[in-house]
């Protein structure tokens, strides 16, 4: 069995292939009503897409998307909610060695171990390319849940950490890193075009924080809203990490240091701290809920390395083409758009069991 969908109440399935003639999404358990339409949606496709600066891929996409169904008089109507997006631009002619050797690090080698053949034209399901239709149901998912503000932002490239005492949310839009440290983003400028023009590539850390959450969301157990939130992000192309809260920093305080106290508030708790992320047991605080997405380099680099081809034989490979120096920059409004779908289906799970507020 194949899984390209994801979520209980309001799932989505994405379609389509890196250089196929379109790719998409398809929503279900949408609630009816919702004003809809293409310009809610292409904002957030606008932010992803590629070739808006020399440190993203330079294929050029417009990214432009399409409701096929699901709405009508601009409203959703609670049936399935169909959206596509052309590719454009593709150059499959860049991949005629990956063909015949696997790229270390990609996906290559284990998709042809399991399914003993692929598409290596990008590659694929595998291709980032993929995450263009994640963004356009987060789009729709972020309709379901108007309460929660939602901001990502990337902390850290190739080692080096934004200054949190210089953190400035406005910041955020100024520059192409989406770095919240006007300082850090200085820096990386020089960090990430080093490794673009050596052919090589650096990973990231993209942080998450969701406010307007409220208390309750989630479940114990087999649907905790913290392990739907890591499953969601580890889904997303060249993420081999997630950390919720503190996440591993948590295991180096004491108990009385990561016990988030309690204080009486004018609206349920006031909490002194945040070291749980927004989340205990599964469920919702009221706090802002955190999580941290470590991206690996890209492993589509021109720098020569060692592999194997089809047969097993030693060969090495680079890989031509345009390819992201750092994923991570352009895996933030895709980190946006996961958290969005699972605060949205987590939301209508709330409401099913314990009824509308």
């Amino acid at each position: 069995m194949s899984w390209n969908g994801f979520g209980r109440v309001f799932r989505f399935t994405t379609w389509g292939e890196s250089h196929g003639p379109a790719l998409g999404a398809v929503i279900d358990g949408c609630p009816p009503g919702l004003p809809l339409s293409e310009a809610d949606i292409q904002p957030w496709l606008d932010a992803r897409k590629p070739g808006q600066n020399k440190f993203t891929t330079q294929r050029q996409e417009p990214d432009a998307v399409r409701i096929l169904s699901g709405v009508f008089e601009g409203r959703t109507t609670g049936t399935p909610i169909s959206l596509m997006i052309e590719n454009t631009d593709q150059r499959s002619k860049d991949y005629s060695d990956i063909a015949r050797a696997y790229r270390p690090g990609h996906a290559d080698y284990a998709y042809d171990a399991k399914y003993g053949f692929r598409d290596y034209r990008g590659g694929g399901r595998s291709s980032a390319r993929e995450t263009a239709a994640r963004v356009a149901a987060g789009a729709v998912a972020r309709l379901v849940i108007p309460e929660v503000r939602i901001l990502a932002y990337v902390a850290e490239i190739g080692g080096d950490a934004i200054d949190p005492a210089k953190f400035d949310a406005d910041e955020i839009a100024r520059n192409p890193f989406w770095c919240p440290d006007a300082t850090a983003a200085a820096r990386w400028e020089k960090l990430v075009d080093e490794a673009r023009k050596a052919g090589s590539s650096l990973g990231a850390v993209v942080e998450c924080v969701a406010t307007g959450v409220p208390a309750g969301w989630g479940a114990p157990v087999y649907a905790k809203l913290d392990a739907d939130l890591a499953a969601a992000m580890m889904g997303i192309n060249a993420v081999k990490g997630v950390e919720i809260g503190d996440g591993f920093a948590a295991t180096r305080l004491s108990g009385e240091e990561n016990a988030d106290p309690m204080r009486p508030g004018n609206d349920g708790p006031r909490f002194d701290s945040n070291h749980a992320g927004g989340i205990a047991g599964g469920i919702s605080t009221g706090q802002p809920v955190v999580c941290r997405v470590a991206f690996k380099p890209t492993s589509s680099i021109l720098t020569p390395v060692d592999t194997i081809d089809r047969g097993g034989a030693a060969t090495e490979i680079r890989t031509k083409g345009r390819h992201d120096p750092c994923v991570g920059i352009r895996g933030t409004p895709v980190v946006e758009a996961m958290m969005a779908l699972v605060l949205a289906d987590h939301k209508l799970l709330d409401r099913a069991q314990c009824g509308a507020d």
